[in-house]
């Protein structure tokens, strides 16, 4: 009888596991889906935004249509704690978050901007100004600025990544023009009149709306590939768990600690801060790190106030070691405080790239102190890779942490 027992008891705690990991990943998938749909919502309403600008060109519906988009940016913000970890989202990111990104392609620049690139002939293409350009020696047509043009033939065009024409920041560019302030105070401040009188103002409202559209149908998509017959969600049982925890590991280090905070500290340069051209940087790093925390903890609030939430990671690393859980759970929650600390600034009249400028120790000493509470964190995401005993977990490097020397050279 003994022996039977022993036959059967292995298998049943084999699949108790596969269950509780099948509930962790269709949380994971559940976040995701909301996550997506919430961000689609709030570009929706961009849209309508955009759409009243281009229809009556005042600083009232300019000013409108700016804060819609800084309203549409702490959902998506909070999905890139999917990217890394998911190769279908990845390979999609570009098209809605690629920065930092060479305005000049895209419309007016000031004379500081330059009027050459040694590595981006299009440095200055100003496609709203002009109706055709050469990629690569061949001559484009753009007279009709399109979701399809955009799409196909100016992102990453001459196959350079600062070349972004679609996406959050590329509308936020539109919206907001340059920030020519440095360091100091102020963020873009383009003119409602560039939607009315100015020169090419047709065509830029026409770009504005492309873009707009675009970043919908984007969103419609990616929401779609969460949904219970994506392909999103379809691929995520042969990531598994490892795809939850690369992609904590990769944003909160390579990523967000490193290429997006400590390359701008080290330069002292507002170019490298992520929303540069609205200065609302500090809230989209903030959400960022809200993002990591809640895929480990399983649990996401909606901008409706609703809250999707199950079966997480949390909960597989407590079963085994629930000492090293309390502690990736502190450390999560330092890394958020830290990072509200800097929107905090920034709510009190120091931006961010104010913060990171030089000679502001205090600003300096902030950023810093959020940087090394995501990679504190990294550290307890790599822990919990070995606790689990997973496999294909890379995490993302940056030479502005590993190699800071790299960075000046």
């Amino acid at each position: 009888m003994s022996l039977a027992l022993g036959l059967f008891t292995a298998p049943v705690a084999v699949l108790a596991q596969e269950a509780n990991v099948e509930g962790v990943l269709a949380t994971y998938a559940d976040i995701a889906q909301a996550g997506y749909e919430d961000a689609l919502g709030k570009a929706m309403a961009l849209e309508v935004a955009v759409d009243a600008l281009i229809a009556s060109p005042s600083e009232e519906t300019l000013a409108a249509a700016r804060e819609a988009w800084k309203a549409s940016r702490p959902a998506y913000q909070q999905t890139e704690a999917y990217r890394f970890g998911n190769p279908l989202v990845d390979a999609w990111e570009g098209r809605v978050n690629a920065w930092p990104l060479d305005e000049g392609l895209i419309d007016y620049v000031d004379a500081s901007y330059g009027a050459e690139s040694d590595t981006n002939s299009l440095y200055t293409a100003n496609v709203i100004a002009n109706t055709s350009l050469m990629v690569d020696g061949v001559s484009v047509d753009a007279s009709n600025i399109t979701p399809n043009f955009l799409q196909n033939d100016l992102q990453e065009a001459g196959g350079i990544e600062s070349n972004v024409a679609t996406g959050y920041h590329a509308i936020e560019f539109l919206l907001w023009g340059q920030d020519l302030n440095g360091t100091g105070p102020g963020a873009g401040t383009r003119p409602a009149t560039d939607y009315s009188t100015a020169p090419n103002a047709d065509r830029r409202a026409a770009y504005l709306k492309a873009a707009t559209s675009l970043l919908v149908s984007d969103l419609q998509e990616m929401a779609g590939g969460w949904q219970a017959d994506g392909a999103a969600r379809a691929a995520l049982p042969n990531l598994g768990i490892s795809a939850i925890l690369t992609g904590m590991g990769s944003l909160s280090f390579g990523e967000l600690a490193g290429q997006r905070m400590k390359l701008g500290l080290l330069l002292h340069d507002p170019e490298e801060e992520h929303d540069c051209f609205s200065d609302t940087t500090a809230t989209s790093y903030l959400n960022d790190g809200i993002g990591v925390r809640n895929v480990y903890l399983g649990n996401y609030v909606r901008t409706d106030g609703s809250q999707v939430d199950g079966a997480s990671v949390s909960d597989l690393v407590a079963a085994k070691d629930p000492a090293l859980d309390a502690e990736i759970r502190a450390l999560l929650d330092d890394s958020v405080n830290k990072l509200q600390v800097l929107v905090d600034r920034a709510a009190g009249g120091e931006a961010y790239d104010q913060q990171i400028g030089e000679g502001n120790e205090a600003g300096n000493a902030a950023v810093q102190a959020a940087i090394d509470a995501l990679m504190a964190q990294t550290r307890g995401v790599e822990r919990a890779v070995s606790l689990l005993d997973l496999a294909n977990v890379s995490i993302e490097d940056s030479d502005s942490l590993s190699n800071p020397d790299a960075v000046f050279q």
